[in-house]
């Protein structure tokens, strides 16, 4: 598993794509009209958007509290320091955590049975070999510091007990969070507005004018919101 996580920590960039090109694959539906009746597209609507938003605000606040970085060295799975402080301290792996989640979430919201049943374990698998190459370096580097550190935290339950004091004592940086996310944050906005305008069309009543209307304006707010924060970081006015 540890070898197998190694050859994915190298291609895991390439993984959410070809994730998100997934989604769009044919599929039978989770939720049916056979079954729920015709107001059927609000479950997936509903609790989709509520699992992946959910996944987003995780991240958001993992990386807001203390930030770790997750893009190794050389494409190896590397780390200067153990960080255990934020939500890392409730959980060690938020992060990823955070990814399932938004995964989870957009599979659902497109209501895809494929998606879930097939691509979400794999992707579950690959993870979890991800994981396990991970903490084999951290044990190897840091070994009983990290060992102490994988009795108290789990590895993938986020225990949200004391999260209200942790919050409290640490500065809760919200830039880091928009300046470390801001390409992830448009894809994945994008990704939802794409499955809401075209999977969902009770929304717009089935007007096409419409659809194609806030399909522009919601490019435009997000190309607006990208290249705003893009600039920030890369001017220097907001570091992370």
């Amino acid at each position: 598993m540890i070898a197998i996580g190694n050859f994915f920590f190298r291609y895991r960039n390439f993984l959410f794509i070809f994730l998100y090109l997934a989604l769009f694959i044919p599929s039978p539906q989770i939720f049916t009209e056979t079954v729920l009746g015709p107001n059927y597209y609000w479950y997936p609507l509903i609790i989709g958007l509520f699992i992946t938003i959910s996944g987003q605000l995780i991240r958001g606040i993992a990386i807001s509290l203390a930030y770790i970085v997750r893009g190794g060295l050389n494409k190896k799975v590397h780390a200067d320091d153990l960080i255990t402080e934020g939500l890392f301290n409730h959980g060690r792996n938020p992060l990823y955590v955070g990814n399932i989640m938004m995964l989870v979430g957009v599979g659902i919201l497109i209501n895809s049975m494929l998606f879930m049943l097939f691509f979400i374990p794999l992707f579950l698998f690959i993870y979890q070999a991800i994981v396990l190459a991970e903490e084999n370096f951290l044990r190897k580097k840091f070994g009983s510091q990290f060992d102490a550190y994988c009795e108290r935290v789990n590895r993938w339950w986020i225990n949200f007990n004391g999260i209200g004091s942790t919050m409290k004592n640490m500065a809760f940086k919200g830039k880091r969070w928009l300046i470390k996310e801001y390409n992830t944050q448009t894809v994945w906005l994008l990704g939802i507005v794409i499955i809401l305008l075209f999977y969902y069309p009770q929304l717009t009543g089935g007007d096409e004018i419409l659809r194609n209307n806030i399909g522009i304006t919601a490019c435009a707010i997000l190309a607006a919101y990208y290249g705003t924060i893009r600039y920030l970081k890369k001017s220097g006015k907001w570091k992370p």
